[in-house]
């Protein structure tokens, strides 16, 4: 069996290197890997991938830095190139990225079976390209590999059993990464307390909104006051924290740190801050209490279940969060498969073939 891997960002990568360490115990299956290049990452060379495990991609294809329409359409083109070239029995897909829908497109076009990773996600916003990119992809795999047992119940609401898909709850990747990495981890070179709050602010919905940013950045001073802010900075996010002279003297910003660092920072932090979608996740994995910068969360059972609240950018609910989550007693619930996501995906496909 031949799997045909489409990524194209670091973060995919990183959770793919779970699933390609399970296809290497298998000598009857062949990866092949490509990167689009949708985000590109001058961090992602060689040593990048020795050391966080990974095998290099097959195909570099460089399609980055366009417009949506130009980079599917270019990314449609080259993958099919490859496919033909190739000949998988599977292409494979991650998440939510223009290069997860350019990767299904081609295999529908070319009758290739699809497998979708981290599929039935919702945030229910349909003005986030992401959550379009997830609907189609969704709706022309063949199997769709579910992170949670909420993703499992979308696909249902959304009339899928009536379709010829098969729906696993594989449990989340993500996790089987948390713990392969943790031994990992390195100690970043900065001047860190016992207790720190770490932090990350990357998405256009609070960085483009000046009243957003303001607030969010009002409450981080405030609770820097009491304990150390960590806030590894995206430079975009840089650009416009300077623009708008946003007070900044009480937190601790760093440059962007590399993931071995940042499993780091998660593991030893008492609590995690953010507007990611992956890093809610990686909090509770290490057992920490998560504030979300942001209005709606695709990880919905980790509000239901007390593991993160949600603030949007208002200040006084920011606050108030930060002061519950001082008494936070993580819990033992098994949300998303317990490190076994990748060894249930690849006997499911084998399956599937048998």
């Amino acid at each position: 069996m031949k799997i045909l891997t489409i990524l194209g960002a670091r973060p995919q990568f990183i959770k793919a290197g779970s699933v390609s360490r399970e296809i290497a115990k298998h000598k009857d299956i062949e990866e092949v890997i490509v990167h689009t290049g949708q985000h590109y990452d001058a961090n992602m060379s060689d040593i990048f991938f020795d050391e966080m495990k990974i095998p290099k991609p097959d195909y570099f294809l460089g399609i980055g830095g366009k417009s949506h329409g130009a980079m599917t359409g270019q990314m449609i083109e080259k993958i099919e190139e490859v496919c033909l070239k190739e000949k998988p029995d599977w292409i494979m897909v991650y998440g939510d990225t223009n290069s997860t829908l350019a990767g299904a497109i081609v295999a529908s076009k070319l009758h290739i079976k699809l497998a979708h990773i981290e599929a039935g996600l919702r945030s229910f916003n349909m003005k986030m390209p992401e959550e379009v990119n997830r609907i189609l992809t969704d709706r022309v795999s063949q199997i769709l590999f579910c992170p949670t047992q909420t993703a499992v119940e979308n696909l249902h609401k959304e009339g899928f059993d009536n379709f010829d898909i098969k729906i696993v709850n594989a449990g989340d990747v993500m996790q089987d990464g948390a713990i392969f990495y943790k031994s990992l981890a390195q100690k970043p070179d900065f001047t860190i307390k016992d207790e720190y709050v770490l932090c990350t602010i990357h998405r256009a919905e609070n960085t483009d909104d000046e009243q957003r940013i303001q607030s969010i950045f009002k409450a981080l001073n405030e609770i820097a006051q009491q304990k150390q802010v960590v806030l590894p900075l995206h430079p975009r996010t840089k650009k416009i924290v300077e623009a708008l002279q946003i007070n900044t003297t009480n937190l601790t910003i760093i440059d962007p740190v590399g993931y071995l660092e940042m499993v780091w920072l998660i593991d030893n932090c008492d609590l995690v801050m953010t507007d990611s979608g992956g890093l809610q996740k990686e909090a509770y994995f290490f057992e920490k209490q998560c504030i979300t910068l942001r209005d709606e969360t695709e990880w919905v059972e980790l509000v239901s279940n007390g593991f993160n609240t949600l603030v949007g950018a208002e200040y006084e609910k920011i606050i108030a969060a930060f002061r519950d989550a001082q008494a936070f007693h993580h819990k033992e619930l098994n949300l998303y498969g317990g490190g076994k996501a990748s060894e249930k995906i690849i006997k499911e496909l084998l399956d599937y073939e048998a």
